[in-house]
């Protein structure tokens, strides 16, 4: 896995643990009951966007290490998921 894919695969990873992190325990305007002036209700009543950002980064990391170490060790290949045998056909 050269650096680049690396980088990308962690990217990909982050984003997907962050869209997934997001409305864990989240609490709305509409549930305190405190909706402010011109948003809606469904907005967060109190987002910690750093707290959010820790907890994205601890756990995206953990899966990251765990999808790199399988990709490098060769535990799963491209051949191992090719379930139509596309690799196989001549060109």
């Amino acid at each position: 896995m050269t650096i680049t894919a690396a980088l990308v695969l962690y990217v990909v990873i982050w984003f997907v643990t962050m869209f997934v992190t997001l409305p864990i325990r989240l609490r709305t305007q509409g549930d305190e009951g405190e909706i402010v002036p011109g948003t809606h209700a469904g907005a967060p009543a109190n987002f910690k966007l750093g707290r959010t950002f820790l907890i994205v980064t601890i756990w995206g990391t953990i899966v990251w290490a765990i999808v790199a170490g399988i990709i490098v060790s060769g535990i799963i290949t491209i051949e191992d998921i090719d379930w139509f045998n596309r690799l196989d056909t001549p060109e």
